[in-house]
């Protein structure tokens, strides 16, 4: 592996599974100092220990529920006694859950959209602030095709991840003076434990086979575009020219989704 991150810090949240746990590997791979926040300590120190070996610098664990405000500024103030810069952020957290809107407990809607848009931009506005008085910086936010593709029983969640692919639009142009970039990735479906809790019937998984990742191949790539102008990275490339066919042919779109992207 390369040292082109040696002497950076990396903030990754969700660090304990799936695409968050790949990305503080890779990161750690390439000589980065990484920071991982989660709930599970226990996996976090675990995740933290390879990444030692890998790095062969410090990893930080803090545990943290992103879905709460007061823990998530106790953690900010213990990197920024740990660390004297921060230089990625991101914001791998979030959940979902597949089921009919009208069918769903609005409780499930809240505590994601607590997760994944608010807890997130609390986070973010926290470790921003840092990077302005830097002048560097870059935030990497994860959203996903979802919040570009409408698929039934996504309800609640697309809208939450659409509101984070919005809400990184903006900051991008608002961070942009002070020289701090923002960028949205938005993966299709990856082979992580997400799906064990959104979809526990196990049948959305099975239909959306040809379109799965693997979670080290999404952070090899996220990772690949650090300190880069990309705005966005849209993956697989098959469901990103497919939704930029919906946004030209939106019509059409509702009707494909019907057919093929809805089988959950």
């Amino acid at each position: 592996m390369s040292n082109s991150l040696r002497n950076k810090v990396v903030v990754i949240t969700g660090a304990s599974s799936g695409i968050g746990r790949s990305i503080v590997l890779e990161s750690a791979g390439r000589g980065a100092t990484v920071i991982l926040i989660a709930r599970n300590e226990g996996k976090l120190n675990e995740i933290a220990s390879e990444a030692k070996e890998l790095s062969g610098t410090d990893a930080y664990v803090f545990p943290t529920d992103i879905g709460k405000a007061d823990e998530i500024k106790a953690t900010f103030k213990k990197i920024i006694a740990s660390v004297q810069h921060i230089d990625f952020l991101v914001n791998c957290a979030g959940f979902g859950k597949f089921e009919t809107f009208m069918d769903s407990d609005m409780q499930d809607a809240t505590n994601m959209f607590q997760v994944n848009v608010l807890g997130l931009m609390y986070f973010t506005r926290l470790v921003g602030r840092v990077m302005m008085e830097e002048k560097t910086g870059q935030i990497i936010n994860f959203g996903s095709i979802a919040g570009k593709i409408p698929t039934t029983k996504s309800a609640a969640y697309s809208a939450s991840k659409a509101a984070v692919i919005q809400f990184s639009n903006v900051l991008r142009l608002e961070l942009k003076p002070f020289g701090v970039k923002v960028m949205t990735v938005n993966p299709g479906p990856v082979y992580t434990n997400f799906f064990n809790i959104a979809d526990k019937t196990g049948n959305y998984v099975k239909n959306v086979q040809a379109f799965m990742l693997d979670p080290n191949d999404v952070a090899w790539q996220v990772v690949h575009y650090f300190g880069s102008d990309k705005r966005e990275l849209n993956l697989p490339i098959s469901l990103a020219i497919a939704a930029k066919f919906y946004n030209l042919f939106p019509t059409i779109g509702d009707i494909i989704s019907l057919k093929v992207a809805s089988r959950k």
